[in-house]
């Protein structure tokens, strides 16, 4: 079975929109575009590259797919990265596109929780969902992460999309590897145990 993993970049109160720059996700008036890379390090860069050794595959909802086949393609040769978005497959969740371009992406076709279970009975690799906000709450609404992969950045910023929003579905977490950077970015993985339990004092 396929893992199904949420790779996410997070402010300490939680926000996920557009870490990468100003332009990339303006949506609801947001103004704090690019907060990333000021609190980031050369150790956040080799966490996310860990993050990817067993993963064959990303699950991108269209918002992230389309950032990210405008960059990638013509990318320096010389990222490490560049190659690996490239070559592994990406499945691309959209109400809206009718086909895809970037090379090795498949348009996910149907209901979109139906078309993510078979891909994980399917042969391969781990998945990774890269951004992806609004396909994320619609993966845990329908209990199908398999584990987190958060990196949680020195910074608030106080409005915005949030991974854990409001209604999310509770749910336990066993820590599998949890460290912090020099910059003081906490870089955790959890992987998802089914719900929570609770008791008092």
């Amino acid at each position: 079975m396929r893992k199904i993993i949420v790779c996410t970049f997070l402010t300490l109160d939680g926000v996920m929109q557009a870490p990468g720059g100003p332009d990339e996700d303006a949506g609801s008036g947001f103004t704090h575009g690019g907060w990333q890379r000021p609190v980031s390090d050369d150790e956040v860069g080799a966490v996310i590259a860990g993050w990817y050794e067993h993963s064959d595959a990303m699950l991108l909802g269209r918002k992230t797919y389309d950032i990210f086949a405008s960059y990638w393609p013509t990318a320096d040769p010389g990222n490490p990265f560049t190659e690996k978005m490239n070559s592994m497959h990406k499945y691309v969740a959209s109400r809206t596109l009718t086909s895809v371009e970037w090379q090795n992406s498949t348009l996910l076709e149907g209901d979109v929780a139906d078309a993510v279970r078979r891909l994980k009975s399917s042969d391969g690799g781990d998945i990774n969902v890269v951004g992806s906000g609004d396909l994320a709450q619609t993966l845990m609404h329908h209990g199908l992460v398999d584990e987190y992969r958060l990196t949680v950045h020195p910074v608030i910023i106080g409005s915005g999309k949030r991974l854990f929003a409001d209604g999310t579905i509770p749910t336990s977490l066993e820590p599998v590897s949890v460290s912090a950077t020099k910059n003081g970015t906490v870089c955790g993985v959890y992987r998802t145990t089914g719900e929570p339990s609770y008791d008092s004092y």
